[in-house]
């Protein structure tokens, strides 16, 4: 038997009982788990990867078209939309079409701006 644990055998002193391990002195307690923060674990597949690449493409295109419409009719709507759906994109990962696309809506946008004065 063991003699640290065994409560009639032994007299314990005032030291040992105010410790907080009192009767097990063997230090090999394990508190990370009550300690550690929940880990939190997200599962991607490489279906997912997949789609947001596409869905960026797209996106992308779709945003270089509108720019390009935008240097020849309504300026000031498809210009900011073009922007927008650019910078859409570019976050996205489709970062050429992305950046074509904000360029050509920011080139529209403030051509019109520059040259509606001498239309009139």
């Amino acid at each position: 038997m063991d003699k640290h644990r065994d409560n009639d055998k032994v007299k314990w002193t005032e030291e040992q009982r105010n410790r907080v391990d009192f009767p097990r002195r063997d230090h090999r307690e394990e508190y990370a788990a009550e300690v550690a923060p929940p880990m939190e674990s997200t599962i991607r597949n490489a279906d997912e990867d997949v789609e947001d690449a596409s869905t960026a493409r797209t996106v992308g295109y779709v945003g270089l078209v509108l720019g390009i419409a935008s240097l020849f009719m309504w300026s000031v709507i498809l210009g900011p939309i073009a922007a927008v759906v650019g910078y859409y994109a570019y976050n996205k990962g489709s970062k050429t079409t992305g950046a074509w696309s904000i360029g050509l809506g920011i080139l529209a946008t403030l051509s019109y701006f520059v040259l509606i004065p001498f239309s009139r």
